[in-house]
Parts: structure tokens; sequence; C-alpha cells
């Protein structure tokens, strides 16, 4: 059965009816509130947002700009996912000191490590400014129409009241239709103050990730630092703990199946609304396109640090980054195919139009549909062309990236003249320093023929380079990285010494360079411009849509997409079957960890500790029934930005820590079923016995409000 009908999304007695969507938590009086309560909550929505007094969005902050994290003491301390935290525990790691392989514990807080440029960021109160951010825009031209929107934002972000250490931020919803303004105040001095070792907090590594079964203990600590006021301030000796408005109580009732889930976080991006013709691109075109890629700099970037330590060390991060969504799109596109999301979209737009018909908006939408069609049929080179340049340039092949920087001041010269290069080249020469401490030439290379390769071969032939055209792979990457500068820091240094004349004509002479050059070129003379063109067409036909949607279901059970705001998603703890005779349990134990054991894997090894924590059965007060609770899953519509987020029951308190979600329901940012879309929650209890049993930090157990909301009803 299936939650998320685009257009007849409408309430009904079912459980699965009540579950799914993204909902804005200062929105949540009416119809959100009932379903909550008939899902077993026990709040009012004024203790989840609430702008007079403390509530949970107090103790909720966005991490470091793509994460979630959780208050849990009166003394600032924050929890998120183990991956959240894992640059800043690789950064403070070294051979001598490895932090990933052996953990890391601040038993004072003159221990704790800082870390620059990371912040957290609360949202102090969110307002609806839709009239505003509109006004002036009807009847124009949609480039203009967008300019004017900008305008006004920029304008209302500037005016509207706020503290001098706050910021305002407004964001769109609705594609469109509806604009908010967050008021943020965002937290500079944060520190590390513990993390288990990659054998538990990363228990499973790309194997098991978007797996269920899973046995992963994916948390970190850190501490957020204010001034003496308790106000935000840059890193400084003389700054204290924070004391938050709100921290979480930790439950050691734990979880049972069909208990209700809140989760709270800032979920990065979904595209639920997509037309039929969108997702037909997405699982015929773009994923595979995407998937082969890195596909191919995995399996380079695998073999060595199957081999090398220190390679392990520079490339985990990095391979982490590439695997995560690599297998997302796997899990998507199989999903989408598997619950038949693109018939079921082409049956929604047939019930479209006839509710088009029926309203007598024929006029307003009723060519809608064919304007997608025609659209997405025009975009599909150059969506194909974008994708493969951006995952081969951009995102997977080091020394093209750092090329495309040298790409990018080359086009500031151009653009703004020689002051803003010889900024921009200062910051380059500055800045890439830490890079090239994370970079290795050897593997560059091989990483760097396979993905040329892919370019050349899979770039529709029009938006190939001529220079790049019928390649051999080999002969090419031998001639660039014998001769190039791009693959060292001093090498770099020595490109960008000079005046621009001198430093354009090093760089252009470098074999690294022109090959990113020829890329980039070809990428913005023939298909960026295009491409924006043809999407700035269909992003005004999805509002056009959407606000068709919202005008003929005044009903409906519509969410706004996610866009990285704070938002509240709610469900149950739920097994579920992910095909014929098959069928998962809702929790995991400790002794699942021990079935995956496979001594000095890198992926399931298992500390010396655990195990004979483990053989001993000392769990404390958290274990159940001589096991040991690890992870638990539920119904709660997530994505990426959700890591971190906090599981929370009934009554406020945290049961849980969102990292993931099941491979069979990763389609969920395009198309939500309850009947296999789950996310993956570290079970609290986990949490706690990591901290006080393994690692013996009495130091941070004596900070933690411990409560039994069960117990004490």
């Amino acid at each position: 059965m299936r939650i998320l009908k685009l257009l007849l999304l409408l309430v009904s007695g079912t459980c699965f009816s009540q579950q799914g969507g993204m909902w804005i938590p200062s929105l949540l009086d009416g119809m959100n509130a009932k379903e909550m309560k008939s899902l077993g909550m026990k709040m009012s929505v004024s203790d989840i947002y609430d702008v007079n007094k403390s509530s949970l969005k107090d103790a909720v902050p966005q991490f470091n700009g793509g994460c979630t994290s959780e208050v849990i003491s009166p003394k600032g301390l924050v929890l998120t996912n183990h991956h959240c935290g894992f640059d800043a525990i690789q950064n403070h790691s070294s051979v001598e000191h490895d932090y990933l392989q052996d953990g890391f514990w601040a038993y004072k807080m003159e221990d704790e490590l800082p870390n620059p440029d990371m912040v957290v960021t609360f949202i102090v109160r969110i307002e609806d400014v839709t009239a505003k951010v509109l006004e002036g825009t009807p009847s124009l031209a949609e480039a203009d129409r967008q300019k004017k929107i900008q305008e006004n934002i920029t304008a209302l972000s500037a005016s509207l009241p706020k503290e001098s250490w706050q910021e305002n931020k407004i964001r769109t919803f609705y594609e469109g239709n509806q604009y908010m303004l967050f008021v943020t105040e965002t937290f500079k001095d944060i520190r590390l103050v513990g993390a288990p070792p990659s054998s538990i907090g990363k228990f499973g590594s790309d194997t098991d990730n978007w797996v269920w079964p899973r046995h992963t203990g994916d948390f970190s600590l850190f501490r957020i630092y204010a001034d003496k006021n308790n106000k935000p301030a840059a890193y400084s000796k003389d700054n204290v703990p924070y004391v938050p408005k709100h921290f979480l109580p930790i439950s050691l009732d734990g979880i049972s199946e069909d208990d209700f889930t809140l989760v709270f976080g800032y979920p990065g991006r979904t595209t639920e609304y997509l037309p039929s013709f969108a997702v037909a691109q997405i699982v015929n075109e773009l994923n595979p396109a995407k998937i082969e890629i890195r596909e191919a700099a995995l399996k380079v970037e695998d073999g060595f640090m199957r081999k090398d330590q220190a390679i392990k060390i520079q490339y985990a991060s990095k391979y982490a980054s590439i695997a995560n969504y690599w297998k997302k799109w796997i899990g998507e596109t199989q999903g989408l195919k598997k619950t038949n999301a693109i018939g079921l979209k082409q049956q929604e737009e047939k019930e479209f139009a006839q509710k088009v018909n029926k309203a007598g908006k024929q006029a307003e939408y009723g060519n809608v549909l064919s304007q997608f069609e025609i659209k997405y049929n025009e975009i599909a080179p150059y969506a194909l062309s974008r994708d493969i340049f951006m995952e081969v340039a951009l995102r997977n092949q080091e020394l093209l990236t750092v090329g495309f920087k040298m790409y990018q001041l080359e086009q500031i010269l151009q653009a703004k003249g020689e002051q803003a290069f010889n900024a921009r080249k200062q910051n380059l020469s500055d800045g890439l320093g830490d890079f090239y401490k994370d970079y290795n030439k050897q593997v560059d290379e091989k990483v760097f023929e396979q993905l040329i390769g892919i370019y050349s071969k899979k770039t529709p032939q029009q938006f190939v380079p001529e220079s790049l055209k019928n390649i051999d792979a080999t002969n090419l990457t031998q001639k660039v990285y014998s001769g190039t500068k791009l693959t060292s820091w001093n090498g770099v240094k020595e490109l960008l010494d000079g005046d621009s004349k001198t430093v354009l004509a090093k760089l252009n002479a470098d074999p690294g360079y022109q090959v990113i050059k020829a890329m980039a070129d070809t990428y913005y003379d023939k298909i960026s411009s295009k491409y924006e063109e043809i999407n700035l067409s269909i992003s005004g036909l999805q509002r056009d849509y959407m606000k068709a949607q919202l005008e003929l279901n005044k009903d409906g059970r519509i969410f706004p997409d996610a866009n990285s705001t704070l938002r509240v998603t709610y469900g149950k703890v739920k097994g579920y079957q992910p095909k014929d005779a098959v069928y998962y349990e809702p929790v995991t134990y400790l002794d699942g960890v021990m079935e995956k054991y496979i001594p000095g894997d890198y992926e399931f090894d298992v500390p010396q500790k655990l195990i004979d924590l483990y053989n001993k059965k000392e769990y404390g007060p958290y274990g159940v029934k001589g096991k040991m609770p690890v992870c638990f899953i539920g119904t709660n519509h997530t994505t990426g930005g959700n890591s971190g987020s906090p599981a929370i029951d009934a009554k406020g308190n945290l049961i849980g820590l969102n990292f993931d979600r099941v491979w069979e329901g990763t389609m969920s940012d395009i198309h939500y079923d309850p009947s296999i879309c789950r996310n993956i929650m570290m079970d609290a209890r986990y949490l706690l016995f990591i901290i006080d049993k393994f690692a013996n930090a009495q130091n941070l157990m004596n900070e933690l409000k411990l409560v039994h909301p069960k117990k004490n009803k």
C-alpha cells in the first residue's frame, strides 16, 4: 500500500496512511497533531516547537552544514553520527595516534579537541514570509521572476528583525509557492569529546551501508562552547561550555515494535513530486551513468586501501563519501522499479488531468504534463552530459578537481581582473595544503585512467572535446601524470608563482590542466547554459504543478520537499518484508556483531574489549534479558541530512540516533512506500553501553539525564 500518492494524498484510517512526510515543525497543529496522537505521541505540538518557551527544536541543531545533532546534557554535549564527525576524527588522527582505529575519549574537558571551521546552527524561530518575497512578481517572465524573488529575499534577510549574533535565512517550499524565514544562531567553537573506534562506529562499513540487519554504533560526541554570555564566539581558550535552552533526556526503557517514533532534523533534498518523465530519466539514464563512474573509482581506491594502512587513513573519508551515494543510487533504482513508481506516477497524472478538467482549470494547468514531456526529452542529453562531467571532473577524480580550481582562477582573471585573480590565487596557495595531506598520486593516477575512459565513451559525443574523443586512456594517463604539476602541493605552488601572465602560461602548458580545461570549456560552451535554460522552464512547470496539487487537493496530505530546513517525521518501530518469504525483525543485538566478526577485516573486525564484554554479558542496565540491543528500524521518512537526527519517544526522550535507511527503501527521496521504506537508528542503550562499559567515560555519564518513561507512566 502506498502513502505518497502525488495528487490524491488523502488521510484514511490505515496505519500507513498516517506515516511518511517531512513536516515543518511550526505548522504541526491540526492534521499532523491528530496523526501523531493516533500513533501514540503523548507530547503536545508546543513541546516540539515553541518560540516562547524551551522545546525540542532548541535541542536539535544542524551539525556542520550537512548533518543533524542533538544536545544531550546541560553542558552543551552534542551527539551526532560517527560518519558526520568522521572528517574531524580523521583530521586529528595520525599513524601514531589513529583515532579512527582506536577511538578517542576526552576524560577531562581540557582534553577536548577543537575543530576549526566546524559549526552547529540552532533554529530560533520560523515565520511565513511568502507575501513579502513574492511582492512585485506577478506577470513577470520566469527569469525576471526569479531575479525579483532573489532581490526580495536579499532585502528581507537584511531588514527583518533579529539579534546581532543571529542570521536570517529564507527558504522556498512547495516549489516556490511558499517562503519561510528561519532565524538562526551559529556556534563556531565545537570540540571533539568522544568517538568509538571505527570497528564500532563504522562496523560493517560499505558492505553493510544501506543494509538491514545493521549492527553499527554510528555515533560521535562533541561539545559546544560559547562566550561568557552564552553567545556564539570563535574558538578561544576562555570560552565555556554552552548552556542549552533544552537538552534531551535519554530513555533507559528502550523500544518495542509499534512504539511511536519522532525523528527531528535537517533532511537535505527530496523530489517526491517529480513527473513520470523525470523519474524514467533517473532510472534509465542518469543513475546508471553515475553508478558506473563511482564503481570504477571505488574499485581502484579499495585495492590500494586494503594493502596500505597510510593510504587507508588518507582515503577512508573520501572512499566512504563516494560509496555512500553509489550504493544509494543502486538501491533507489531497484526500489523504483520494484514498486512500479513510474507506472504509479503515470496513473496519478491521468487523475491529475481529470481533476484539472473537472475544476475548469484547463487554461492554467491543462498543458503542464505535455510540456513536462517535451522539456524532459529536450534536456535529456544535457542532463546526462552534465552528470558525467560533475562525477568525473568535480567529485571523484582529484587531479581534475584541483585543475578545475585553476580553471576557475583563469575565469576570474578574465571576468574581474588582476586584483581578484591575485586574491583567489593566494587563497588557493594557502588552502590546498590540507588537500595534499590526504592525496596519493599513485591512487589518483589509476582513478584518472578509469574515469577519463568512461567520460570519453559515455558522454554524448557532441559534448566531448575533440582532444578527448577516441582516446587511449592508458597512454593519455601516462602522458598527463609524467608531466603535470598538479599532483603535489609544491607543484601547484610552482604553477601559481608569478603574475597572471606567467601563471596562465605555465597552467596552459601543463598536461593535466589541458585536460580539465578542454572538459570545462566544452561544458560551459555547449552544456551548462542550455541545461540551465531548459531547467528554468522545468522549474516553472514544477511550481505550477505543485500549485495545482495544493489547489485541487484542499484536504490533501501534502508536505513540502526537503531542503535542509528543520523538519519533523513521525512513525512507528516496525519490521518489514522486503521480498517473498523474508521478514526482518525491527531490532538487532550484539549477537549479530559477533556473528559478522572477521578478525583483521577492516569492515568486520571487533575490538577485544567489546568481545570480552559480550562474552561476560557485562551490559549493565542497558541489556535486555541477557542481550544487548544495537539498532532498530522505523517508518520515519528520512533522507541525507537526517544523519545524526535524534529518534525521540512519545514523551520527548531520546531513544535512538538515526543514521541510515534500508536499501530496499532508498527510493523514498522520490517515492515513499511504507511497506518497505525504513529508517535505521542506533539504540540509545547501545550508546550508553559503549560510553559507560566500553570507554569507561564516567565523566560523560555523569552529565546525562537518564529516565524511565515507560515505568513512570
